[in-house]
């Protein structure tokens, strides 16, 4: 049997590590704020953008999700009152997301959450 590799070591802790901050940002969010890790990543890259609308297939690229994970996730925020779709005026193939006030309040307070859960688990570099 082959043996470990220090990189497969390393690669086998950071995977470790992820999985257990995602697990606990989904349960938090969810419990506290009724969205899931997914969810609030999602309104987070629409604020961080700071603009009125961003295209789908941006939000797609600026996000770890493919791109039919994304759509579904967009449709959960969009029942939800959090966001909004509408097609592209000069593309009709184009689909822009918007953040509602309702979204922004959202991820205003779940933001608290998401920070304070990260605070625990990564250090800072200051």
């Amino acid at each position: 049997m082959p043996r470990q590799t220090p990189l497969v070591d390393q690669w086998r802790s950071l995977t470790l590590r992820y999985n257990e901050i995602a697990c606990r940002l989904d349960r938090e969010l969810g419990e506290a704020h009724g969205i899931s890790m997914n969810e609030f990543e999602t309104l987070d890259r629409l604020v961080a953008h700071e603009c009125e609308s961003l295209r789908m297939l941006d939000l797609a690229a600026a996000m770890y999700l493919s791109q039919s994970a994304l759509s579904r996730t967009v449709a959960r925020l969009e029942r939800a009152g959090l966001v909004e779709r509408a097609l592209c005026e000069a593309d009709r193939r184009g689909v822009f997301v918007h953040i509602t006030a309702a979204g922004r309040a959202r991820h205003g307070d779940a933001a608290r959450t998401h920070l304070a859960i990260l605070g625990e688990h990564l250090e800072t570099a200051d």
